[in-house]
């Protein structure tokens, strides 16, 4: 992994409540909130600025910025939604361009997990423990907070256990 152990210890205490948050709202109210989007950039920048390099450090900030366009462009194409997109923006900064592939990859089991566990419990006993989540009546949509906050949690803990 080409994220540094020492970044992903720092990162992932204050990173991974704001991932259950994110997961645990858009399957509650179909909305990742601002604050939530908020909040990981403030942990960026205040932990980025001690544990990177300056030039790293500056260089994830345009992750940021390529993710939201391009977030915005599928979000106005009705690929993602608006939170999905501000979100995955967001992450953008904490991922080492390195680990792109391995994220993307890691992405793609959560969606396939996510989806799975969120469509099984949808339909059994399991929905009665949550019964006013607007995911379970949201025809046709998916609460892509639960893969990305997720993929997430998951890139951080394993770079904090095979980083670099």
């Amino acid at each position: 992994m080409h994220i540094s152990a020492t970044a992903a210890l720092w990162f992932a205490p204050l990173i991974l409540p704001v991932c259950a948050w994110v997961a645990w709202s858009d399957l509650r109210y179909m909305k990742i909130p601002n604050k939530a989007v908020m909040t990981m950039v403030i942990i960026y920048i205040a932990i980025g600025l001690i544990v990177l390099p300056l030039d790293i450090f500056a260089w994830r900030l345009v992750h940021l910025a390529v993710v939201l366009l391009v977030g915005i462009v599928l979000n106005a194409v009705g690929v993602l939604g608006a939170g999905d997109a501000k979100f995955a923006a967001a992450a953008a900064p904490f991922i080492a361009i390195g680990d792109l592939q391995l994220v993307l990859m890691i992405l793609a089991g959560m969606m396939i997990a996510g989806y799975a566990i969120h469509r099984i419990a949808k339909h059994t006993a399991l929905r009665r423990l949550a019964p006013h989540w607007e995911s379970w009546t949201r025809e046709g949509k998916y609460p892509m907070g639960l893969s990305l906050g997720g993929a997430m949690a998951a890139y951080l803990l394993l770079g904090a256990a095979y980083g670099a």
